[in-house]
């Protein structure tokens, strides 16, 4: 397990930040979906908006992933 080798070897600010881009990572995802999934929300914002604002937050997640990737190597 490479990835567990290398989670080892990092000191101990490099692995807090790595937790925080993975917490962040989360948060950028939940709220994409959320925003897909509640439908009456308490901010009045048309559905093709909130669809919209949904993918470019997944999309910025994804982005962030693969920036965490090639930093974690």
């Amino acid at each position: 397990m490479k990835l567990f080798q290398n989670f080892k070897q990092k000191s101990p600010q490099q692995r807090f930040l790595f937790v925080l881009g993975l917490l962040f990572l989360g948060l950028y995802v939940f709220l994409g979906v959320t925003l897909f999934v509640w439908k009456s929300m308490p901010v009045e914002i048309p559905y093709t908006r909130r669809i919209i604002l949904g993918v470019i937050l997944i999309v910025y997640a994804a982005f962030r992933f693969v920036r965490l990737q090639q930093v974690d190597q």
